[in-house]
């Protein structure tokens, strides 16, 4: 009896000490980011949906990141935002100190086989994936009030682009299928440039992303200068057209089409135009680590992700800036990111045959 006591609590205490000695060896380690500079790289110029979502965030990245660090946007533009992307895949090392920002115009050349594009997406690890929408809107001499959509149809527009395998792919195929007469002025840096180009009266319709539009189109609209026309439009959970949560009192892309043509929208135009859309809007904005990063610095950004979004500063400050959206992260991310990423060859082939026949955009078949 006594040897069997003794017996079961020297294994109890045997099991204690390897339990405390786990706890306190490696597993426990934590990521520090102490003293260090993130650099968070956005392939776009300063003034854009991406850079102002990305300025918004940096601050609450630095304040639930282990250790403290700071958080600086790096903007680098070029090459419908495959220039910083391509710089990104090519020099960021797997330590935590970089991370990427990607955007649908991000995307786009990637699903079309830009040959611009040195990256390949399903090697990064994803962090975060932010849903956002966009808003149309054009000059008052134009259209005086939402309501006189119509006008457009007996106008000259120009709009400043991008390019057509960047995000502006998106009003493109849309402003083809409303049978607008449009000029696409290709090779701005980014959408905020777009934006400063209505704003000194060299194109006379644009879009912003929702970000954008909050922060610098809205005191536009407020000052007489902008009318807003339509939103993009937002997916409800059975994945149909629904009107942008952030923008309700707007009508979507499809209602904006039936005000134009007396129809809603159908055929394969449209389901290019929804294929591009739906994975430039819905799964629009990503962050990314590089693909050999240790899975406790990823689960550090993750935890960080959810600790901001708990934050009732984040969660007061967030609408007015970046909007409604959630953003998500783990598998919701995940479920975004390869909706984002991914496109049916056929759809792709449409799109890239127009762009080449249309547009002499030239791509290559890879």
């Amino acid at each position: 009896m006594t040897v069997n006591n003794f017996t079961r609590r020297a294994t109890l205490a045997i099991a204690a000490s390897l339990a405390a000695l786990t706890m306190s060896g490696p597993a426990s380690a934590q990521v520090s980011f102490e003293g260090k500079t993130i650099e968070w790289i956005i392939p776009f110029s300063p003034g854009g949906g991406s850079d102002t979502w990305a300025r918004f965030n940096a601050p609450f990245f630095s304040k639930y990141l282990p250790g403290n660090p700071t958080v600086v946007v790096v903007n680098e533009p070029g090459g419908g935002s495959t220039k910083g992307t391509n710089l990104f895949a090519s020099r960021a090392k797997p330590d935590g100190l970089t991370i990427l920002g990607t955007s649908g115009s991000t995307q786009f050349p990637y699903l079309l086989g830009d040959p611009r594009v040195r990256y390949e997406y399903k090697d990064w690890k994803i962090v975060l994936a932010a849903p956002t929408g966009g808003v149309v809107y054009a000059s008052p001499e134009l259209v005086p009030t939402a309501n006189d959509i119509g006008n457009l149809k007996d106008q000259k527009l120009v709009y400043a682009s991008q390019g057509a395998t960047s995000l502006d792919l998106v009003p493109l195929l849309g402003f083809k299928m409303m049978g607008l007469d449009v000029q696409h002025v290709f090779g701005f840096k980014g959408r905020g440039d777009g934006r400063l180009a209505f704003e000194r009266g060299e194109v006379n319709i644009d879009y912003q992303t929702s970000s954008a539009y909050l922060k610098n189109v809205q005191p536009l609209v407020d000052e007489g200068k902008a009318v807003p026309l339509f939103s993009w439009g937002a997916l409800d959970e059975d994945g149909n057209l629904v009107r942008d949560p952030t923008f309700p009192d707007l009508p979507h892309f499809g209602e904006a089409y039936e005000m134009l043509t007396g129809k809603a929208p159908s055929g394969p135009e449209f389901d290019a135009y929804f294929a591009f859309f739906t994975a430039g809007f819905p799964a629009q904005k990503m962050v990314f680590l590089p693909k050999d990063t240790p899975e406790d610095i990823v689960a550090a950004y993750q935890d960080a992700v959810t600790q901001m979004k708990a934050d009732p500063e984040y969660q007061s400050a967030k609408e007015p800036v970046l909007g409604t959206y959630e953003q998500v992260t783990g598998k919701a991310a995940q479920a975004l990111f390869e909706k984002g990423t991914t496109i049916s060859p056929e759809l792709r082939s449409q799109v890239v045959d127009m762009l080449g026949s249309e547009y002499n955009v030239k791509l290559s078949d890879d």
